[in-house]
């Protein structure tokens, strides 16, 4: 029976996973495992960030209701 493009892709994912895990041992592996992943945007930036866009999408709201 053929593979699906699905089954390719998992297949193809699993052994690109097993080669990085070729040659290190399970201390290695849990090392690596256990580091946390550092969000690249700062929490301040991403409250600004929000700050900006829903104000503005209620300003804009507002404006629309009183000032038409």
């Amino acid at each position: 029976m053929a593979q699906t493009p699905q089954q390719r892709r998992a297949n193809l994912k699993f052994a690109k996973e097993n080669e990085a895990r070729m040659g290190k041992s399970e201390e290695q592996l849990k090392k690596r495992t256990k580091e946390v992943q550092k969000s690249p945007i700062s929490p301040i930036w991403l409250v600004l960030l929000g700050f900006v866009v829903f104000g503005g999408l209620i300003f804009e709201i507002i404006s629309r209701i009183f000032f038409r």
